[in-house]
């Protein structure tokens, strides 16, 4: 071969006994740089994860523990599970708990369906004004929902669908954010495949629900996540739109725990752990397909 190699300089000789910590490139990893990193984690984790477990701990303790002694007592020394009965004696809390799951299965079901159809048009197809339509949805993103409120809620209001669970999910059904992931995780797989099922026959809908969809199913789990997310802790929207108690979300039932009984924080943190408990259930059933669904829309855009 006429072309010059670049000869790689051998690695040094590790030394007998010697633990070698290396990145995902096999370069070694200092020892100083290792203790920040999980330093630097460690800060993290206890900002985020921090809170909700002193909620959980507040939730366990009983009427006769100081919840605000100094120094702060973490763990619970009798725990018991009577706040969250007394959660249940207050507020019809799995009434609200049933309209919050019916609201974030719709708009799951609403935004996969929709978001993956749109995604592969702006992806796959070839028509006239597709970029307008993709700078369309990054337009979308960038108006606050607080600026549109109002519009949303004339327009339930003319739909006669105010105060009614309908009216909460139809105006987060599809989200561009979501549009935009399908379609990043579309545009990413390569065009081959597509063609030869095309040279086989196959027509769009057969190459989209055959070969396009199982191929991004992380990211479709991503965007299941985010839908489900944003519908089961959406406060704002739930509360204009809705009147009628019965009807009422988990976010906004709970509310009435702030209102009537401030001073009970044990009452308060059984009902956060309440909302929080089936986020936390989806993530880990799903974090698997979310961690592969990011690196499927994250690579092109």
């Amino acid at each position: 071969m006429s072309v010059v190699e670049k000869v790689r300089p051998a690695p040094a000789p590790s030394v007998p006994g010697e633990a070698r910590v290396t990145d995902e490139h096999g370069r070694r990893i200092r020892v100083w740089e290792l203790v920040l990193r999980y330093a630097l984690l460690l800060v993290v984790l206890a900002l985020t994860v921090g809170p909700f477990l002193w909620q959980l701990s507040t939730s366990l303790k009983g009427p006769t523990e100081d919840i605000f002694s100094s120094p702060p007592s973490f763990l619970p020394s009798r725990p018991t599970l009577h706040n969250y009965e007394r959660v249940a004696d207050t507020i019809p809390v799995w009434d609200y708990a049933l309209n919050s799951l019916k609201v974030a299965t719709a708009n799951v079901v609403t935004n996969c369906v929709g978001s993956a159809l749109a995604g592969y048009a702006l992806a796959r197809l070839r028509y006239r004004g597709r970029r307008a339509a993709t700078l369309a949805f990054i337009l979308a993103m960038l108006v606050p929902v607080e600026g549109i409120v109002i519009a949303q809620f004339t327009t339930m209001r003319e739909l006669g669908l105010n105060n009614t669970l309908i009216g909460v999910v139809l105006p987060g059904s599809i989200g561009a954010m979501n549009v935009l992931l399908m379609r990043n995780a579309f545009a990413n797989l390569p065009y081959e495949i597509e063609e030869a099922a095309f040279v086989d026959g196959a027509n769009t809908w057969q190459r989209f629900l055959r070969i396009a969809l199982p191929s991004v199913k992380g990211t479709l789990a991503v965007v299941a996540i985010f839908a489900f997310m944003g519908a089961w802790d959406d406060f704002l929207w739930p509360l204009i739109v809705l009147s009628d108690p019965s009807r009422f979300t988990l976010t906004i039932g709970l509310n009435y725990l702030h209102g009537t009984f401030a001073n009970d924080e044990r009452l308060v943190a059984a009902g956060t752990v309440i909302a929080v408990a089936p986020l936390i259930a989806l993530f880990a059933c799903l974090q698997r397909y979310f961690f592969r669904g990011v690196g499927e829309g994250a690579v092109k855009g």
